[in-house]
């Protein structure tokens, strides 16, 4: 197959700049401590530090591969002669790690990559003290016949050469010392998915052909077709860098098929929230999640979700598997229950103002109006309050002209309150700067529709009794109970707290928080869950729990003559479980829209829960008429109708790991009539 047109020659370059980009990255993690490299600062020219979202991302990636790598020296540790034969290597510091962590044991490592990278590589080996003293015996050669070239050792040879030609691959490993029939891991970070999926098939076959006792170890992308996924492969295609096999082999299954059908004897594979949740101990995951500041959970479990680790063995080498699935896991696949009706659809207002913020809060301030204060956007913190109005040819945004000082920050909850207005409370500027503020917004409604900005009155509400502990991605709620108005606050997160499951009662009349008489099982603690007011009291769905992993459990408080009681709602089948959702009840049934979920394919549409009953259904949503990817967490939502047949979904979406930031455009409207005059 000819690969050397000019504009394949562009297309190699821009991969070639995806390792650059890469190693930037890996150096970021190591240097905050994710894992132990001290030679990967020598590939690069300043050390510079990434977001969070992103240090954990390569941690992961290191962590899966290193786990693989391991996991064979074990296997093969009575084998005189070991081989890793690395395709794509680029900068990459895997043998210089090894060889100081004393980890080789006489394995031989052979790097591939394109001529002028592996010629980049080689002369910074060259000049670096370092790099070049693990290396005595090196020498450097050039083979004019393939254009190769080479460092070569006793245990390390970089080879420069396109893996796409087999022929030259073949020929030039074999001048380089590669015994085909010893045991030997083949490896490929994020490197076949780059050439076009009939070369990369061709790869595959191939190493299954040439090397009987192998193990292929591979780390790559899948789910190419959810709004993760478009935003994805959208990235690559602007860096002239296609990510292809994906299209072809867009899961985890078909990527097992594929290898079987290429001659590999057996094949393991998961994706990264299965690597993580099942195969590290929870002590590790505990220290790498204390390592710093984290509120990206969204991101980091879909970019989990949307890159797998594979194994795949012949010969001898099958008999140990480098990775083993649990008996069970704690994170189990499940499959939606899926109504049998066509998808809802929804409706983008794409001529209403756009609003691309995450992490908002709103409430009704009176009919067709709505309050949206907090979140993030493209400027970042957005510090200015908006009010969305309905009007009879669709929406408009106002300003709002604040009295008083506005409350910033994400994830705080914005609850309306009889009379027109809302009472804030909690949030956060920063994962170590929470809030336990409580701000009452009120407003005159009476001539909102003509202005261009709404008058509101931010004004602190100074609290008497013992509150709540600073939080963010907590619930706050209004129950009325005795004659009394409260906010019901349960739950969230704190800058020490990874979860809560602390409930307060903020007697609103009296401005003063009360202590009441709760009994029954309290709810695990969780954050980013929902809470709806139901029968005098409310109902708690979902959420993310401890170490991590999401819910799908429902709970009841409940008034009693003495004060409230927990029930737990047996739903059945049980749903997903989910986070980051929105959620209303509308009559006996519980709406639940969007979230993240970790054990099932696609994203969730809408689960409608039978509060009476315990039944549980899901149903897709139509997304056809939404020209962006629709990316349903982080967002708000309202019911614009006393009977709760339309909803209004607004903001949402986030920072898409290093793919870049992607934000709805519009506020999306829901038609929950098919839903509610349904039997479910």
């Amino acid at each position: 197959m000819p690969v050397n047109s000019r504009r394949e020659q562009g297309k190699d370059a821009a991969v070639q700049g995806t390792n650059d980009s890469s190693v930037v990255s890996k150096v970021s993690a190591a240097a905050q401590g994710y894992f132990h490299d001290d030679f990967l600062k020598h590939f690069v020219c300043k050390v510079s530090r990434r977001a969070p979202l992103i240090n954990r991302g390569y941690y992961v990636r290191w962590k899966a591969v290193d786990h693989c790598l391991k996991q064979f020296f074990h296997a093969t540790q009575s084998c005189s002669r070991r081989q890793i034969l690395s395709l794509g290597a680029g900068f990459d510091s895997l043998y210089f790690r090894l060889h100081a962590e004393g980890a080789l044991g006489g394995v031989t490592v052979f790097e591939v990559d394109f001529p002028e990278v592996a010629r980049r590589k080689a002369a910074l080996i060259n000049s670096n003290t370092c790099l070049k003293d693990t290396l005595p015996d090196r020498e450097t050669v050039s083979n004019q016949q393939t254009n190769a070239v080479f460092i070569r050792s006793g245990h390390y040879n970089l080879i420069g050469v396109d893996v796409r030609k087999e022929q030259e691959v073949e020929v030039t490993l074999s001048a380089a010392g590669l015994q085909w029939d010893a045991p030997t891991l083949v490896l490929s970070e994020v490197v076949l998915t780059y050439m076009e999926t009939q070369w990369s098939d061709a790869v595959i076959g191939w190493a299954a052909k040439l090397l009987p006792q192998s193990v292929f170890v591979m780390y790559e992308q899948i789910h190419p077709d959810d709004p993760f996924g478009r935003v994805m492969q959208n990235h690559f295609l602007k860096l002239n860098s296609t990510i292809h096999a994906l299209k072809q082999y867009p899961d985890t299954v078909a990527q097992t098929q594929r290898f079987i059908q290429k001659g590999w004897e057996k094949c393991v594979c998961m994706d990264m929230n299965q690597f993580y949740f099942d195969l590290l101990l929870e002590e590790e995951r505990q220290r790498v999640e204390g390592l710093e500041p984290f509120d990206e959970f969204e991101e980091w479990n879909q970019k989990c979700s949307h890159y797998f680790i594979l194994t795949a063995s012949k010969g001898s080498v099958t008999n140990q598997a480098l990775l083993t699935l649990p008996k069970v896991s704690s994170i189990p696949h499940m499959t939606p229950q899926w109504a049998e009706r066509p998808p809802l659809v929804i409706q983008p207002m794409c001529r209403s103002p756009s609003i691309e913020v995450v992490g908002m809060a709103s409430a009704i301030l009176a009919p067709g109006i709505i309050l949206l204060t907090g979140g993030c956007g493209r400027s970042g913190r957005n510090t200015a309050a908006r009010v969305l109005i309905k009007e009879k040819d669709g929406w408009k945004c106002a300003c709002v002209e604040a009295h008083g000082e506005q409350v910033v920050g994400l994830y705080q909850t914005l609850t309306s309150i009889p009379g027109g207005g809302a009472v804030l409370f909690g949030g956060r500027t920063s994962p170590l700067n929470p809030t336990d503020s409580v701000v009452c917004v009120t407003s005159d409604p009476s001539n909102k529709q003509s202005q261009s900005a709404v008058q509101l009155s931010f004004k602190n509400m100074v609290c008497t009794g013992t509150g709540p502990k600073p939080r963010w991605r907590h619930t706050s709620t209004l129950i009325c109970y005795k004659d009394k108005t409260f906010l019901f606050v349960f739950g969230g997160r704190t800058e020490k707290d990874p979860v809560l499951s602390d409930a307060h009662f903020l007697c609103l009349e009296d401005k003063h928080w009360t202590e009441m008489t709760v009994v029954g099982a309290v709810p695990e603690a969780r954050h980013s869950h929902s809470a709806c007011p139901y029968g005098g009291g409310l109902v708690i769905f979902g959420g993310l729990g401890k170490g991590g992993r999401p819910l799908c459990d429902a709970f009841y408080l409940r008034p009693t003559s003495s004060g409230f009681c927990w029930e737990t709602k047996n739903l059945h089948p049980p749903p997903v479980p989910r986070y980051s959702h929105s959620a209303h009840v509308v009559n006996e049934k519980m709406v639940v829209v969007g979230g993240v979920w970790l054990q099932a394919d696609g994203v969730p549409g809408v689960a409608v829960i039978n509060l009476s009953t315990g039944s549980c259904v899901e149903i897709q949503l139509d997304t056809s008429s939404v020209p962006w990817p629709l990316m349903l967490h982080s967002f708000c939502s309202e019911l614009l109708d006393s009977e709760g047949s339309e909803m209004v979904l607004i903001g949402g979406g986030g920072n898409c790991f290093s793919f870049g930031t992607h934000l709805n455009l519009h506020h999306i409207t829901v038609d929950l009539r098919p839903i509610l005059c349904n039997s479910y």
